[in-house]
């Protein structure tokens, strides 16, 4: 297999007739996805776009899921630039990838005349029609090799400058059909997409979906501000399967929305982007005693996740544990040294060596070479490594913890702190709902933003029974809600732009 079309293909071969995509009132099955996937790279075809970058300037839709996979049908990769971004994000994007073609919609039209002016920009209605030219397609596919590149998601950059991703087809097929497989993926799952698509999580499922036959639910983005209206949804469609960021599951926890309705048809639940707080998790597991809890970890650049970790309902936790490495994956940690670290309860940083790893950086040689680098327990010959920056220990069962960023390690009043160690020992409080600590390099200050029914003097009092002095923020903040970024993790930046 050297294309991940050719799980669509196969799946329409077996189930033409079956609802592949849903999407609110609307839905497709997968004879018509097919069918329209293929207009879609006729079209492309014949505008010799071979190997190249398609912009995709929508929201989330059928139409937009039918232009990811006429792309790769046509030998092309896509990058989808959400139209909510800022003006200087979506500029400094379209500068970095160079495409030459932007397809959108109705809705953003105008916006993308407006920021892609001097590209040729297609609208998608127009050309799902387009006669199939099946020997063009045909050479095209004949044409693909696995490590052709299949999307480019675009992460934040540390210069301010957002960076590219570039994932290939044998990244997503190796990691796919390991993810399926493990975690018992069938025609039958109904798989409710929470993620925007150019955030990774979408990936698994999308590509677990056609892959085993499934049905796709696209969940809008507006449910989530209403609870109630997002459980009526999951439980109309019969969801079996939810692999979400874990801001949304707490979305559902804080607002006690499983009081509700409960989604009583959900078999499995996998969680990522963030540490998932015990006592939301706790919440979940009461409601769902019969459901299948994952933690699954890792950063864009390896393909989705590098750890899993199915939840033992007979342990009680106080860190969740990342796992251990998906199969045909090598994750391990180094020391400041770069020695390998096997020993239990000491921290070092993740590493991962595998089919898993990105292409690199588009366009952004610098931060490729920087990221993606020769491991160094292997000189006698290459092998590419890719550094996370995500610090972890091995727990007592050899599985690996989670322990926070190297760079939410902060130096404070001569100590070495991680900022998540004070996230962990507010969330212990009951009262607290959730909690989020950053520091201010400029003011030398912690702040501890928290949701919960307990006052600032209350929480400091319980908090220095628990922690150093200095461990303590030093401004406590009550909120009423976290800003989130599109990906679904809490926005920090503007936490701190609001409340500094």
């Amino acid at each position: 297999m050297h294309n991940c079309i050719e799980w669509l293909i196969n799946s329409t071969n077996k189930y033409p007739n079956k609802i592949a995509i849903i999407e609110e009132d609307k839905s497709i099955t997968y004879s018509s996805l097919l069918e329209r996937t293929k207009s879609i790279a006729t079209y492309l075809i014949k505008e010799e776009q071979f190997n190249s970058p398609i912009i995709l300037f929508t929201d989330k839709s059928i139409d937009t899921l039918i232009s990811f996979f006429g792309i790769m049908l046509s030998n092309n990769f896509y990058t989808l630039i959400n139209p909510e971004l800022p003006e200087t994000r979506i500029t400094s994007i379209k500068e970095t990838i160079n495409s030459k073609i932007v397809l959108t919609d109705k809705e953003h039209l105008e916006l993308a005349n407006k920021y892609f002016n001097n590209l040729k920009i297609v609208l998608i209605k127009d050309i799902l029609n387009t006669k199939i030219n099946e020997e063009l397609i045909n050479t095209s596919l004949s044409n693909h090799i696995d490590y052709d590149p299949l999307y480019v998601n675009f992460t934040s950059g540390s210069t301010g400058t957002p960076k590219g991703v570039v994932i290939s087809h044998r990244s997503v097929i190796d990691f796919i059909n390991e993810f399926t497989t493990l975690f018992n993926f069938n025609n039958k799952d109904i798989i409710a997409n929470q993620a925007p698509f150019d955030f990774d999580v979408s990936v698994k499922d999308i590509y677990s979906s056609i892959k085993v036959g499934a049905t796709l639910v696209l969940v809008p983005k507006s449910y989530f501000s209403n609870p109630t209206k997002l459980l009526d949804y999951l439980c109309d469609n019969k969801v079996t399967t939810l692999t979400w960021a874990v801001s949304a599951l707490c979305l559902i926890t804080t607002f006690h929305a499983l009081d509700y309705k409960v989604p009583t048809t959900i078999k499995k639940i996998l969680f990522s982007g963030e540490v998932m707080p015990i006592k939301h998790l706790n919440k979940w597991m009461e409601k769902l005693p019969k459901t299948t809890f994952i933690n699954v970890y890792g950063p864009t650049e390896i393909t989705c996740n590098c750890t899993y970790y199915i939840i033992d309902r007979n342990k009680t936790y106080e860190s969740l544990p990342i796992g251990k490495a998906f199969p045909n994956e090598r994750v391990f940690i180094l020391d400041n040294e770069d020695n390998i670290i096997t020993k239990p309860n000491t921290p070092g940083e993740i590493c991962v060596v595998g089919s898993c790893l990105a292409l690199g950086y588009y366009n952004n040689k610098e931060q490729t070479e920087s990221h993606f680098v020769q491991n160094p327990n292997k000189s006698p010959y290459i092998e590419l490594m890719y550094r996370t920056g995500d610090l972890a220990y091995y727990n007592e069962d050899n599985d690996l913890v989670f322990s926070g960023r190297k760079d939410f390690q902060i130096k404070y009043m001569g100590h070495r702190i991680e900022l998540e160690e004070i996230e962990k020992n507010i969330m212990n409080i009951k009262e607290i709902i959730r909690t989020c600590c950053i520091f201010d390099n400029e003011k030398e200050r912690i702040y501890g933003f928290y949701i919960g029914n307990i006052d600032k003097k209350e929480l400091h009092e319980q908090l220095s029974k628990v922690l150093p002095v200095y461990m303590i923020p030093t401004k406590l903040i009550q909120i009423e809600e976290f800003p989130l970024t599109k990906n679904g993790k809490i926005d920090r930046k503007k936490l701190m732009e609001e409340y500094k």
